[in-house]
């Protein structure tokens, strides 16, 4: 990991190259051309704080906050962030297996619903990125 940058300047350009590579640029490439003047303060709050200072602390690999992120998504049941980091978590090399297996932990502390509805969401995803169509 890197240092952490020390201006705002710096941490947006970190998080973007940051949120390029965990989200890929098709998807953050959405996100910047949907940017009206309403969420344009949103995108770069996001950009600056949570990718370009959170995404850099070297505390925690992005392979870690890839598991942290579906946990969290998972027990908060927000299916749109977590099919968003089942996608990052792969860029982050989680296996499939690994993916599964943080669902299933999550059952225990955040519900079976949430687990089952997780799997539904992570499924047809990950058949996606295996080139698999159901």
């Amino acid at each position: 990991m890197t240092e952490q940058p020390d201006t705002d300047a710096a941490r947006r350009e970190a998080g973007m190259r940051t949120r390029r590579e965990v989200l890929g640029d098709a998807h953050v490439d959405r996100a910047v051309a949907n940017t009206s003047e309403f969420t344009a303060g949103f995108q770069d709050f996001i950009t600056r704080v949570a990718w370009g200072d959170v995404w850099q602390r070297p505390e925690l690999s992005r392979r870690d906050r890839s598991l942290m992120t579906l946990s969290i998504t998972i027990a908060l049941r927000h299916w749109e962030e977590f099919a968003l980091h089942v996608r990052a978590a792969k860029n982050n090399g989680l296996s499939d297996e690994e993916i599964g297996a943080v669902i299933q932990h999550a059952a225990v502390y955040a519900g079976v619903p949430a687990a089952n509805h997780a799997f539904k969401v992570a499924g047809p995803i990950l058949d996606e990125l295996r080139g698999n169509s159901a």
